[in-house]
């Protein structure tokens, strides 16, 4: 019969709560959390849902999130740089595992440094993001550009712009057509509006892009001005686009935000400005003009916010993924079909809860090395007095 030593089983417990807090703050808690995120129902679609409510083909299953932030080689401090990937890596890697979307959306500033990093850094910066969100053929993965990467407009130059577009392989303004859903991409960066040479080939594929739209709906033989010049104009589902894009549209604070993941309070009445937190009105307008967007998706806040404008056009500001930016990360889920859509949010894990967690296990480890300590001492004590009583006879 197997028998254990006070030390054994002291030894045992310490190492359970060491492990057993590893693992379920760096693995296990990722389950449960995205475990309670579900894929909205939509209450009309083309083909409609299924009878147990599920949606069917007709719909794109989309997973939307924002400013990943990856830390680069300047101000990334190593630690911080392990531990807010890793929380993202695990936590797209499980989104992706249990809920299985068909297109993935990261709506800008995927590098913290690519503004001003070198050659070097910045294909160190690439390759940790192809590993953090690697992924299946089954989905795809659509990424826009934010100011982090090429820099604000007065950093921005065709050197930076070109390198991120070559590494994902796709111009940063265009449209991504998935099932009879037009997703427009747009290059919010170059919306300045002061004839830079950069602004002046994102606005010529804008008026391009949003002419050949209009071409596409079915009122596109009327003599309207946006479409009164079609001939030769790609075509497109006939469907008002979902617009994506890293600035959000113009607003003047978020005073009007609410939510688990707004700003905080003490934030949401500061003034924004104009082309550096968000579009200018103009830019914003026009863009409203021309393409009439169905829905709005933005990032570059960090936080949560629902905006309708012109009392026509919703946008959602989606909220950072990362821990560096917020304690509360999420992701917005998206269920589009070409006459509908539906949205659900989805929260990761709060840093909060895991640092409480490995507070608390350190915690029940000095308790159960105090109990030890105390176990040994009374112990030793007794040894000694056994000892001095045996010498005594």
């Amino acid at each position: 019969m197997l028998k254990f030593s006070g030390s054994s089983v002291v030894a045992a417990l310490l190492i359970a709560v060491v492990f057993g807090s590893f693992f379920f703050c760096e693995y296990l808690i990722y389950f449960p959390t995205i475990l309670k995120c579900a894929w909205p129902k939509l209450s009309y679609a083309r083909g409609g849902e299924g009878t147990d409510g599920r949606p069917t083909d007709s719909a794109v299953r989309a997973m939307v999130l924002s400013d990943t932030h990856l830390l680069g080689a300047v101000g990334g401090h190593w630690f911080d740089k392990l531990r807010r990937e890793w929380q993202m890596e695990r936590a797209f890697q499980t989104a992706l595992w249990l809920l299985k979307p068909e297109i993935v959306f990261i709506l800008g500033d995927i590098f913290d440094e690519g503004k001003w990093s070198s050659q070097k850094h910045w294909e160190d910066d690439v390759r940790r993001f192809h590993r953090m969100f690697r992924h299946s053929t089954d989905t795809e993965l659509v990424v826009l550009v934010g100011n982090h990467d090429i820099g604000f407009h007065y950093e921005m130059d065709w050197f930076k712009l070109q390198r991120f577009e070559k590494v994902f392989n796709a111009s940063s303004t265009r449209i991504v057509t998935k099932k009879g859903v037009n997703f427009l991409l747009v290059n919010s960066v170059a919306l300045h509006g002061d004839g830079c040479p950069i602004c002046q080939s994102v606005e010529k594929d804008l008026i391009k892009l949003s002419t050949d739209l209009n071409c596409s709906l079915p009122n596109s033989q009327s003599d309207s001005e946006e479409t009164k010049n079609c001939g030769g104009s790609q075509t497109y589902p006939p469907t008002a686009p979902i617009m994506l894009q890293h600035y959000p549209l113009y607003r003047v604070s978020d005073a009007s935000c609410t939510g688990q993941d707004a700003a905080p309070p003490e934030e949401r009445h500061l003034l924004f400005r104009e082309k550096y937190d968000v579009l200018s009105k103009e830019a914003s307008q026009r863009l409203l003009q021309w393409f009439k967007p169905r829905l709005i998706l933005s990032g570059h806040t960090h936080s949560g916010c629902e905006v309708l404008h012109d009392n026509k056009y919703p946008e959602i500001s989606v909220p950072s993924f990362s821990w560096r930016n917020r304690n509360n990360p999420s992701f917005i889920l998206a269920l589009v079909s070409p006459s509908g859509y539906s949205l659900s949010k989805c929260f990761l894990p709060e840093e909060s809860t895991v640092i409480a967690v490995y507070c608390s296990a350190g915690a029940c480890l000095l308790l159960l090395l105090l109990a030890h300590c105390l176990w040994m001492k009374r112990l030793l004590q007794l040894s000694l007095f056994l000892l001095g009583k045996h010498k005594s006879l």
